[in-house]
């Protein structure tokens, strides 16, 4: 089965797709120098599969690579940052605590 991550720029939103089937989203809003990650889902049936989580990874190395602060309101990707402390720096410091981070990179 051929899974890609798409970043729908028209939707703001990151898409995984599965045979051509759409199992999981990422909403995000875009200011400059910044994206807020809004809502995360992942459809029926594909749900503990991994795809938000490649997603979410996909996401926030892209949003690394354009040089942007995250904001995750999505408590699925504050999650994912909490357990992947690599990209705890893409957060302002003193907001991570507002999302249940550490303010200190460790």
């Amino acid at each position: 089965m051929a899974s890609s991550v798409i970043n729908d720029r028209d939707q703001s939103r990151y898409e995984v797709e599965l045979d051509g089937e759409l199992v999981a989203i990422a909403d995000y809003a875009k200011q400059p120098g910044i994206i807020s990650f809004t809502h995360t889902e992942t459809f029926d049936g594909h749900k503990g599969q991994g795809h938000a989580g490649r997603m979410i990874d996909q996401a926030l190395r892209d949003a690394r690579d354009e040089g942007l602060e995250v904001i995750p309101f999505c408590w699925f990707v504050a999650e994912y940052i909490g357990e992947h402390r690599e990209f705890l720096e893409l957060i302002p410091a003193d907001r991570r605590g507002e999302f249940g981070l550490p303010s200190e990179l460790s």
